[in-house]
């Protein structure tokens, strides 16, 4: 989750339509209006917050309205995604890949998306293998912020934040018990060994040395 380091980056970000779809360029709504602030991109982003969003940004900024970078797509109705729990495997992709963690499923277990709970960011699509994921039209010819209210904007903001953070958490606990794997190992390695020495010993040594340093980087990294 990127994080706002600015009055006026929070300001840009309660503007921002929070679908966390990443089609403005960048990780999240959050790294928009903080690159936004900074001076690092343009108001015209952001294809879910439509010409009303960039109206919004520019009143913020006190910049000229700019059309919508067809790069970043294009304004649209608000779609939700749902599965063909007929094609679904199972294999949890989806699940990993929705920034708001309204798919529910398990392992090798059919999954199904809370329809209510869906931003429409369209990130599960691209991450199934099968192809099993469909998007709806929900507003019909309502585009930008005319389908999607500030309500809900908040309530995807706050689901958005709360999954980060739940899963910093998780990669934070598994980081720290491989590494302590790594280092026990790395003290006990001569019982370990099953009786190598000379050279055989000192690979195994740096096989190990070489997991206890990548499981530190990532517990540092994630800090």
């Amino acid at each position: 989750m990127s994080d706002v380091s600015s009055p006026l980056a929070e300001r840009l970000l309660k503007v921002l339509p929070q679908t966390q779809c990443t089609r403005c360029g960048y990780p999240d709504c959050a790294g928009y209006a903080q690159a936004i602030a900074d001076g690092e991109a343009l108001i015209n982003q952001c294809p879910p917050g439509g010409a009303e969003g960039i109206r919004r940004l520019a009143a913020i900024t006190g910049g000229d309205e700019l059309p919508l970078n067809p790069i970043n797509g294009f304004e649209g109705p608000r779609s939700i995604a749902w599965i063909d729990e007929a094609w679904c495997i199972g294999c949890t992709l989806c699940i990993k890949a929705c920034p708001v963690d309204c798919i529910v499923g398990g392992n090798k277990r059919m999954h199904t998306i809370i329809e209510s709970q869906c931003t429409g960011c369209e990130l599960c699509v691209p991450a199934c293998p099968v192809d099993c994921i469909v998007l709806e039209n929900v507003t019909e010819q309502r585009t930008g912020w005319d389908a999607w209210t500030a309500e809900e904007a908040d309530t995807a903001r706050t689901r958005y934040e709360l999954t980060t953070a739940r899963r910093k958490r998780a990669a934070d606990t598994h980081a720290a018990v491989l590494e302590k794997k790594a280092e026990h190992k790395l003290a006990h390695l001569p019982e370990l060994a099953k009786g190598a020495t000379g050279a055989e010993l000192e690979r195994k040594r740096s096989v190990i040395e070489a997991a206890l340093a990548r499981a530190r980087e990532k517990r540092q990294s994630a800090e």
